[in-house]
């Protein structure tokens, strides 16, 4: 595959479809994989395909995604920028609990790069919460933003993230710290957060979406069921996947992808998006769903 474009994390070249490891781990993003041989070879095709980006998170498995990715990968090519997440841990019941205190957070930084066996990560995202949690769980965002500046300043982390942030909050960490990349939910069916889009765009930020085609939860709507999606993805000999992440591509030049996938013939489909190229009545067809 080749990847047209490129855009930078923490000043390091990204191609713009990476991959996203969550879906390494087992069911619930908990324990082993379906199949350990496959999600090792779906790694090392991932870099064989000249993927330079991975997403990850030491609460996936918990523990697996890193794992896998380290007997996969390591050592590592020079160019591979792993960017990782802090904020929540797991449970044996298989919940999110959060790690929003700055000890905490560190600590969930410290994991990350004794798992990967890496001195620096590209960059790291705080993932703040989106639901309620009793106020002892709960720390200020200047607390977290001066953590995660204190462990860039180490040489620990190459550059800041943020994930599941208000305009607001985004301006605010990008004020304080300085944003390398923002991860928020968006998708053709939900462009509800246009406004941070344009702002990391106005402020040379990289913008990496999850749930980019539509809601991962299974009563909510979906990108690929969306009849004008399945149509231009038949009119283009696609995917209505493919056609989903290639509208985000088209969409800003600071977006993007991460999608993730444990097998390697999905893997291969979501390289192929690389290829899939929307003419502009495609994108306005497109654009008159959201």
């Amino acid at each position: 595959m080749t990847q047209t474009s490129t855009y930078a994390i923490a000043g390091r070249p990204i191609g713009r479809v990476g991959f996203g490891a969550m879906q390494l781990p087992g069911r619930g993003v908990m324990g082993p994989p379906r199949d350990h041989d496959e999600a090792i070879a779906v790694l090392r095709r991932v870099i064989d395909a000249g993927v330079n980006h991975i997403d990850t998170a030491q609460y996936y498995g918990p523990d697996v995604s890193n794992q896998l990715i380290h007997e996969a990968l390591y050592p590592y090519p020079d160019d591979l920028v792993i960017v990782s997440k802090v904020g929540a841990v797991r449970d044996a019941q298989g919940g999110w609990p959060p790690a929003q205190h700055p000890a905490q957070l560190r600590a969930g930084v410290e994991d990350n790069l004794r798992t990967l066996e890496v001195d620096r990560l590209g960059a790291v995202n705080l993932r703040l919460l989106d639901h309620d949690v009793p106020e002892q769980d709960r720390a200020p965002l200047e607390d977290q933003l001066a953590e995660m500046a204190a462990l860039r300043d180490e040489g620990k982390i190459a550059g800041i993230g943020i994930s599941t942030a208000t305009l607001e909050q985004v301006r605010q960490a990008h004020e304080t710290v300085g944003l390398a990349c923002v991860q928020n939910a968006f998708s053709l069916l939900d462009q509800s957060d246009r406004p941070v889009l344009d702002y990391c765009l106005a402020n040379e930020t990289a913008y990496v979406p999850y749930f980019p085609l539509g809601s991962a939860f299974p009563h909510l709507p979906k990108v690929t069921d969306d009849p004008t999606v399945q149509a231009i993805a038949g009119e283009k000999d696609a995917t209505p996947a493919q056609v989903g992440l290639a509208w985000l591509l088209a969409l800003a030049p600071n977006l993007c992808v991460i999608p993730g996938t444990s097998s390697l013939a999905h893997l291969e489909e979501n390289l192929a998006v690389a290829e899939v190229t929307l003419e502009s009545d495609d994108l306005e067809r497109l654009s008159a769903i959201g």
